[in-house]
């Protein structure tokens, strides 16, 4: 399956390869647009493409302007939308509106090599970075660690600041499934789908086998220590499932004492309550354990596993997505 959060490795693995390459990034949407501004596309001169800028309807026309970029070396900036009627008669089913920027790779007003490589670098040591280009002038940089970036990185949002657009890229979102339970089972998956790296842990090996989850990156090491050694930021999400305070409340004080930005344990209001007072008795402060989402999972009734692992996913996905509603 084609991971749609590779596209500068990609580009630059063809590159690399001898191969002529250029990357097309959404920069401005209107309407209901398929993709995100920040959605990526790299396209080689052999007209092969992974990514993504639309739900399909553009990526042929998006195609053919980056092969003749590479043959001009000229960057260029195309509009697609049903009311456009001269982006070749090519619109989006949804009724939004695209613009889409395509960059010849080391060529003629592309960007240099040496900047994806300092991105691709970056994005491989979990560190954001931006991609920063002026579409007057065709001016660019990298932008890394200054303070203008930061609320840009926390809401993961790429856009215009005047000439210049700000492509955003966040290290890879991370999910800790604390617990090899029939949740974990259905979660996992679900949370690959959804473009997290994922890791069980579970120091019962009977439970975190590989006959039960197989394929899945598994530490039968003590959460705590698992934790604590992955430096957690502010893209993980840990989740606890086992019911097992010896398993389950080392995890969530190494969660409460990092950057994560989710933190879900598994229980009724009855057992998350007697989860409060272990913890408030381990020196735990009460604004720390309000970060704790419990019982887990957004409220939708779930009650098999897979519903369960849902509502989990949903809950997630909306304190990532809305960083507003985190506690």
């Amino acid at each position: 399956m084609e991971n749609f959060d590779q596209i500068p490795e990609q580009a630059l693995m063809w590159h690399r390869a001898g191969k002529g390459v250029a990357l097309a990034t959404v920069i401005e949407t209107w309407g209901s647009a398929p993709r995100p501004v920040g959605s990526m596309l790299a396209i080689n001169d052999k007209s092969e493409f992974v990514g993504s800028v639309s739900g399909g309807c553009v990526e042929g026309a998006v195609v053919t302007e980056a092969i003749d970029a590479l043959a001009d070396g000229k960057p260029r900036i195309l509009e697609y939308g049903i009311t456009n009627e001269e982006a070749f008669s090519v619109g989006l089913a949804c009724g939004g509106t695209i613009r889409v920027l395509v960059e010849p790779l080391g060529v003629g007003q592309g960007p240099e090599v040496a900047l994806l490589e300092e991105l691709v670098t970056r994005r491989a040591n979990r560190q954001p970075a931006a991609y920063i280009v002026n579409t007057a002038d065709w001016t660019r940089k990298i932008g890394t660690d200054e303070p203008e970036l930061a609320e840009l990185y926390r809401t993961n949002k790429s856009g215009f600041e005047g000439d210049w657009f700000i492509g955003i890229h966040n290290p890879p979102l991370r999910m800790f499934v604390v617990g090899a339970v029939h949740i974990a089972q259905a979660l996992l998956p679900m949370a690959r789908l959804a473009g997290y790296d994922t890791m069980l842990i579970d120091p019962r090996e009977a439970f975190g086998s590989e006959t039960r989850f197989p394929g899945e990156t598994i530490s039968h090491d003590w959460p705590d220590d698992v934790l604590t050694g992955a430096k957690l930021d502010a893209r993980c999400a840990v989740v606890t499932l086992t019911h097992d305070p010896k398993i389950d409340d080392p995890a969530i004080k190494a969660a409460l004492a990092s950057d994560a930005f989710y933190l879900g344990c598994l229980g009724s209001r009855r057992t998350h309550g007697k989860r409060i007072e272990r913890l408030l008795a381990d020196g735990l402060s009460t604004e720390d354990l309000r970060k704790i989402h419990a019982p887990i999972g957004a409220d939708i009734g779930s009650i098999s596993p897979a519903e369960i692992a849902i509502s989990i996913m949903a809950e997630v996905t909306e304190r990532l997505r809305r960083p507003d509603t985190r506690r």
